[in-house]
């Protein structure tokens, strides 16, 4: 393990680097590309990932894709016709990477608004305004999310979370992990049990690297050891992120969230959702209406090279599951926490 961070992604002069999430904890490789196809494939492979730093990587390939694309343009009225429809071809590709996450989708139409509103020239330079703004943006919106949520969070506890929503998955310091980045530096003493998450163990690939490099007292634990542990007592809270919240509440995040949720709803275990407005999809009424994406088949029945099912097993597997309404405590974003009845604050931390 180095000394300091590497870059989890950083936009350069002559392209964008990025760390290949799929590498660790083995393996810290940055990734050097000026090609937007490439972050196309690193969206789509989990190279990249995490719900706020989807939608920052796919602004940061469109200003690849217009450095491509603009770079030779006339000037002319059909050649700034064809850069822009060249520009929102890519938006759709990179739309079309994870259907579940509205960050990306969110960030594209920013992007989108732009190509539309410049000529070809200006569209490569103005589309990296963007995309910085939106990667400073959710920094800031990190940064709040801590500050609100430590204040829920009991001091002398153990707090549950599942996957990972630390700077791996963000532009800053987190959702979920950002709440508890920030009480443990307010010196709360807590101590976080991370599931190890299945099939693709971000909580101990991932999680576990960011705790330890934030010296924050951690355990890591299986998905299904999760409600033994609470029965067991101790646990102050479980606190989780979120792909697309809907406009009732209802959250989808990483396959097992939503037993987590049951099993804390069980124990009397107040249940958190961390997440920036961005997540909000508003145009959602329920969670019913939330996109879930399907993953291969080999990522249950393989670990690497390695089978672990026969040949030939039928499997199901979603990415994400949806957790109801009901089961959520509050909703930590950056303007606060929403409480119950979720259709009326959420519309109203819009407002």
């Amino acid at each position: 393990m180095t000394s300091s961070t590497p870059d989890i992604i950083r936009l350069t002069g002559d392209g964008l680097r990025f760390l290949d999430q799929t590498q660790l904890p083995a393996e810290e490789r940055v990734v050097a590309t000026a090609d937007y196809r490439d972050m196309l494939e690193a969206i789509r492979s989990l190279r990249v990932r995490g719900a706020p730093l989807i939608g920052i990587a796919a602004a940061y390939g469109a200003v690849l894709a217009a450095r491509e694309i603009c770079a030779g343009a006339s000037g002319t009225d059909s050649g700034d016709s064809s850069c822009r429809e060249r520009m929102l071809a890519v938006c759709e590709e990179f739309a079309s990477t994870r259907p579940t996450a509205v960050n990306l989708f969110w960030a594209l139409e920013r992007m989108r608004t732009v190509i539309r509103e410049h000529d070809a020239a200006d569209i490569p330079r103005e589309l990296e305004r963007e995309a910085r703004a939106i990667h400073e943006d959710d920094a800031r919106r990190c940064a709040a999310i801590g500050r609100h949520g430590a204040e829920i969070i009991p001091s002398n506890t153990s707090v549950i979370t599942h996957c990972n929503t630390g700077a791996l998955a963000t532009g800053g310091d987190g959702t979920a992990f950002s709440v508890l980045l920030e009480a443990h530096r307010q010196g709360k003493g807590i101590h976080v049990y991370a599931d190890e998450t299945r099939p693709l163990l971000q909580g101990a690939r991932l999680t576990m690297w960011e705790l330890q490099r934030a010296g924050i007292p951690s355990t890591l634990m299986t998905d299904s050891t999760a409600a033994m542990r609470m029965r067991q007592g101790g646990i102050g809270a479980v606190i989780t992120g979120a792909d697309r919240i809907a406009a009732n509440g209802d959250s989808a995040n990483k396959i097992g969230t939503y037993g987590l949720a049951v099993a804390a709803h069980h124990h009397g275990i107040p249940f958190y959702i961390a997440a920036p407005l961005s997540t909000v999809d508003l145009a959602l009424p329920n969670g019913d209406a939330i996109p879930i994406e399907e993953r291969a088949s080999a990522e249950l029945t393989r670990w690497g090279d390695i089978p672990t099912a026969p040949e030939g097993t039928s499997t199901y597997t979603p990415a994400f599951d949806v957790t109801p309404a009901g089961l959520i405590t509050g909703i930590i974003t950056e303007g606060g926490i929403c409480a119950p009845p979720f259709g009326e604050t959420l519309a109203a931390a819009f407002a």
